[in-house]
């Protein structure tokens, strides 16, 4: 099956996305311990920002952010459900349950959007391209779990209750709504202009979330911590997220969420030359999984 133009470009604008975001989830992780989960989003959503705003300048020019009230409520509600809300809870439901419990629960994501996309959008039910979200979404909760064996400071033994199951299926839903109203409202809209606008939207809101943190105890992240942080939220969610809506743009919700899922698949090579981590056969099975998933869900057979 031969695939058409815009879509093998965005599929590889989806991959750097997916890439970028993988890579940064490691340089995240390095910090941990230096630094608190909310000030890490707020760092980047922060960064991420100006970055937006001259990129806005240089390419389509700031007229170009004057959306329809339309578009700007379903672009803010986009990034509000996704890289505030769900992101938030996720946080809230990893305390509870662990990563090892909330990781595979909120990475269903992708089969939730596929469904959104067929109910809501009016999109074709492709099985083929079902079971390719459902097996590479397998791959990467396979991945993700060996990677989170690998580290010395690995989850301790949390109990599975209710609230913590809840909050993650509660983030999957989320990211899903997220991603399937971003389809709509970047439709007509210039990429860079509409993620300009979801950068403004969530730099706001995460304000009252660090005064709130603040309150609590947060304390604020080291110099050297910082500094990583920003680097890698430059590329992470700077970059990042520019690529990711324009992909989504070019390649629909259901493709760029299964691509966007297959982030710590890209950061296993950096696992494996810099932090020194052997690939399993479990890992060695789960990048196989997600690339037969990822290929039955961009060919949808």
């Amino acid at each position: 099956m031969q695939l058409a133009p815009d879509m093998v470009i965005g599929l590889a604008i989806g991959l750097l996305g997916s890439s970028l975001y993988g890579l940064s989830v490691v340089a995240y992780r390095s910090q941990a311990r230096e630094i608190h989960p909310i000030a890490v989003s707020t760092i980047k959503m922060w960064i991420a920002l100006p970055l937006m705003v001259v990129v806005t300048l240089l390419l389509p020019g700031l007229e170009a952010a004057f959306l329809p009230l339309s578009s700007v409520l379903l672009l803010s509600a986009s990034v509000l459900l996704g890289a505030v809300i769900a992101d938030t809870i996720y946080l809230w439901s990893q305390a509870r349950i662990g990563v090892s419990y909330a990781f595979p629960i909120a990475m269903s994501f992708p089969i939730i959007t596929f469904f959104m996309t067929v109910g809501f959008l009016g999109e074709d039910l492709i099985l083929s391209r079902l079971a390719g979200a459902i097996i590479a979404v397998i791959g990467v909760i396979l991945i993700s779990n060996e990677q989170n064996r690998n580290q010395k400071s690995h989850d301790p033994t949390l109990k599975l209750d209710i609230a913590g199951i809840f909050g993650a299926i509660i983030t999957a839903i989320l990211y899903a709504a997220g991603t399937t109203i971003l389809q709509v409202g970047i439709e007509g809209v210039d990429p860079i202009a509409g993620n300009l606008i979801r950068m403004v939207v969530g730099s706001i809101a995460f304000v009252p979330m660090v005064a709130v943190a603040r309150l609590g105890g947060m304390s604020l992240p080291s110099k050297q911590a910082t500094i990583r942080v920003v680097i890698a939220g430059f590329f992470g969610m700077g970059l990042g997220s520019l690529f990711y809506v324009m992909a989504v743009a070019m390649i629909g919700a259901t493709i760029m969420s299964v691509i966007a899922s297959t982030a710590p698949l890209f950061a296993v090579p950096v696992s494996v030359l810099i932090l020194k981590e052997k690939v399993t056969s479990t890992a060695g099975v789960g990048i196989l999984a997600t690339i037969v998933g990822v290929s039955l869900v961009v060919l949808g057979i």
